[in-house]
């Protein structure tokens, strides 16, 4: 918005050219989001409290989170408002990319909003909590990464072709389904990465500030990539595909940087408020759109490897499960677990670890994560 308003008025006072920059505007986003933040969390803070909007413990969850069901959820109304709003102001507003990964999220939010608004409706009126049916939740998400993918193929946003993804550690090496006449599977691979990431999230999202920080680190780490894909010059030196526009994601992914870290002001060790289903759909899917977007969809694996572990762990938990108790029985399956808890961060909770210490150490490895994923700018 800023961009439009502001660009016209620069050969009348040459500061005004620094809104040409997306560095500046970056800058620009991430400050206002985390200022955005620190304005409206405790507002939205003391509504949730007001309506007693408490999060639901999950069965079979530690017993130290038991006193979290006092705590309020649905915070992620604050990551929301804290990215699109200073994305609006500081992006260009005719950009395919942004306002690709701004429909995605808020898609994802809206079915975040709508899975934490039953659960509480459920708990007050002492049903199951159960939320959103599992199935038609999931048939939101395939719903939006279908639209994308066939999107993205019919209407490429950029010069390369629409249905087409690159490979990491490799220069100029670009997959393309439909060279080898397979250009449909792009849509459902563009589906299993939307609805992969926003569950990985959603299953990441069980103890104060990891998954807000986990994103906050992939965003940052994608918002770096966006910068050096949007610019020709830059592309060029590192031997990446020049993706003309793509560099306005990175206002996209410092708004979406400065959300999270304002809201880990209030979600730390011990969390005022929970980012809910609400947040952790609509972060998961914001982070899968921006790779889809960037054709980077393997390099989220690298970037989100902690994700992937909490999901290949959850999913290892009921297989072997399944497996044994069909095999031998109920009460050997429950005594010969793969994990103690799963996802994994419950499984080193169980161990003995501090809640604060396997956050922090998670962050660490996605730290690392992140570090290895930038490294691939250089090892081609």
């Amino acid at each position: 918005m800023l961009f439009h308003l502001l660009s016209p008025l620069q050969p009348y006072w040459e500061p005004f050219r620094l809104i040409y920059y997306i560095s500046f505007r970056a800058v620009g986003a991430a400050v206002t989001a985390l200022l955005m933040a620190f304005v409206v969390g405790p507002l939205i803070i003391a509504r949730l409290r007001s309506m007693a909007l408490h999060q639901v413990v999950r069965e079979g969850t530690p017993d130290s989170h038991k006193a979290k069901g006092t705590t309020p959820t649905m915070g992620g109304l604050i990551i929301l408002a804290a990215t699109i709003i200073p994305t609006l102001i500081w992006a260009k507003m005719n950009n395919r990319y942004v306002l690709l990964a701004l429909v995605v999220m808020a898609w994802m939010g809206g079915i975040g909003f709508l899975d934490d608004y039953l659960k509480l409706r459920q708990k007050r009126l002492g049903v199951k909590n159960e939320g959103l049916v599992e199935r038609y939740k999931l048939a939101g998400q395939v719903v939006i990464g279908v639209a994308l993918g066939l999107y993205l193929w019919l209407d490429p946003i950029s010069t390369l072709p629409g249905a087409s993804t690159t490979v990491p550690f490799f220069k100029y090496v670009l997959v393309v389904p439909l060279s080898i006449g397979f250009a449909w599977l792009y849509v459902p691979f563009v589906t299993f990465i939307l609805t992969g990431a926003s569950n990985a999230v959603n299953f990441t999202d069980g103890l104060d500030g990891l998954a807000a920080g986990l994103c906050a680190i992939a965003a940052v780490t994608f918002a770096i990539y966006a910068y050096a894909m949007g610019r020709i010059d830059v592309s060029g030196y590192l031997q990446l595909f020049y993706l003309r526009g793509a560099g306005e994601l990175t206002i996209f992914c410092a708004a979406m940087f400065g959300a999270l870290i304002g809201f880990l002001w209030f979600n730390a060790f011990p969390a005022q408020v929970f980012m809910g289903d609400t947040g952790s759909l609509a972060l998961g899917g914001a982070i899968g759109a921006v790779a889809i977007l960037l054709k980077s969809e393997f390099l989220l694996a690298i970037i989100g490897a902690v994700f992937v572990a909490e999901v290949v762990s959850v999913i290892l938990q009921r297989s072997v499960f399944k497996y044994r108790r069909k095999k031998f029985g109920v009460e050997f399956a429950k005594a010969n677990r793969v994990f103690l808890k799963a996802p994994l961060h419950h499984h080193f909770e169980m161990k003995g670890w501090p809640e604060t210490q396997v956050v922090v150490r998670f962050w660490i490895i996605g730290i690392l994560c992140a570090f290895l994923a930038l490294g691939t700018l250089k090892l081609r």
